[in-house]
């Protein structure tokens, strides 16, 4: 399908020509003179710009047509923003700031601006205690995958956390943490999913000479819906709890091959309705593989419990596997590809059937070339397709989307 996509791509690259026409001259500009020289040590600031086509914005159902005509648009993005990193003693601040400026061509409701701040400490005390402690902002779109709404529906996600480690022997150390995850959405109808989830957890992990690593990690969530009516916490739930008992290992292999596991058992439970209840064995594993210098391989298989606001699915078994490739053609051209497969096994209310096997699969390849002239100039571009196929029980549905985007960026 990708192969189909290159008589839309001359079509799109003809039509972002004038919207990157501006950032492109920019970078050509600096480009022509000497390498660009860095403004601070410490902030660096940067502008970015991304123009995209997709062919199936909404993700809307196969035999769906479109709410106003034809299901595609373009859309251009601008981005200003700067990184940090800081010193301070044994300490290190890092982080950064991003906004962001969406226009649509044809769905123009959708518009908005976007906010990105990230901002991380990791600290040391003395010679074996050592941590992080942060908090991130993020406002973007809602993604259409499994909501569909032709009013513009923003999602903010905020996040704060502390956690650190003590070595206490040279091969042992113990872990901690704490975190608080807060999704939000401003239209009116999505505000009963604003949802708050805390998270405690606590491990010791055995070190190994050779910087693998072998622990036990023990995780408690609790997460709540501050916005539900009693009505709605009878239906949908008011919150949940969840408790983990999980191995978390790193072996290095080799010099090439490193793999990472993280998996144990989970019982996951509703505050209102046992009957949502779920248990078992939940696991991911990484293998990271370097057979050449200049291409990286990162393959991955998980099988996880998710949580599922609606009236007549409660969770999802998450299994699927991922397999992604980066490939350093020249010091200036990065190529990266990956394939993805996902399956939600949907659990109904207790007692209710779900239509067709109450399952969905959703399928992802994507493509992408960077080409960096300079240290500090980066242009690309990226092919993508999506394939959804279950029943619409979530207003999922099946449905296809393939698209391009072209993006440049420069750094001073």
């Amino acid at each position: 399908m990708l192969n189909s996509l290159r008589k839309k791509a001359i079509a799109a690259a003809m039509s972002a020509a004038p919207r990157l026409h501006g950032a492109l001259l920019v970078a050509g500009t600096l480009a022509s003179g000497a390498a660009l020289a860095d403004i601070s040590d410490t902030i660096k600031p940067f502008v970015a710009t991304t123009y995209s086509y997709d062919d199936n914005l909404m993700r809307l159902p196969d035999n769906t047509p479109g709410f106003s005509g034809p299901r595609s648009d373009t859309s251009t993005m601008l981005q200003a923003g700067f990184l940090f990193n800081r010193p301070i003693g044994r300490q290190i601040l890092t982080g950064q700031a991003k906004w962001s400026k969406v226009s649509f061509n044809r769905f123009n409701q959708f518009d908005y601006d976007g906010k990105d701040f990230l901002a991380d400490l990791e600290w040391h005390i003395a010679n074996h205690l050592e941590g992080h402690a942060g908090a991130s902002y993020a406002q973007t779109l809602t993604p259409f995958s499994d909501f569909q709404s032709t009013a513009r529906n923003l999602r903010t996600q905020r996040r704060e956390y502390l956690n650190g480690a003590w070595r206490f022997h040279p091969s042992w150390r113990v872990r901690g943490g704490l975190s608080r995850d807060r999704y939000s959405y401003d239209l009116p109808s999505q505000a009963f999913s604003n949802w708050t989830e805390d998270a405690t957890e606590l491990g010791v992990d055995y070190l190994a000479p050779s910087n693998s690593r072998i622990g036990v990690q023990l995780r408690h969530l609790n997460g709540k819906y501050p916005n539900r009516s009693a009505l709605e916490s009878n239906v949908y739930g008011s919150g949940y709890r969840q408790d983990e008992i999980k191995a978390n290992i790193y072996w290095a292999l080799s010099g090439i091959t490193q793999l990472e596991f993280l998996g144990g058992w989970v019982r996951h439970r509703n505050n209102l309705l046992s009957g949502r209840d779920v248990s078992g064995t939940n696991g991911r594993l990484s293998m990271y593989w370097q057979p050449l210098g200049k291409v990286n391989f990162t393959g991955m298989v998980w099988r996880e419990f998710g949580s599922v606001d609606n009236s007549l699915v409660t969770s999802s078994l998450n299994t699927g596997a991922s397999v992604s490739a980066a490939w350093t053609a020249t010091s200036k051209v990065r190529v990266d590809a990956l394939l993805r497969q996902e399956r939600r096994d949907f659990s109904a209310i207790s007692g209710l059937v779900l239509p067709g096997d109450g399952r969905d699969t959703t399928r992802t390849a994507s493509l992408g070339v960077t080409y960096a002239p300079y240290q500090k100039i980066q242009l690309g571009v990226r092919l993508f397709q999506e394939r959804r196929e279950g029943v619409a029980i979530i207003d999922s549905g099946s449905y296809r989307a393939k698209g391009i985007s072209f993006n440049g960026s420069v750094q001073f």
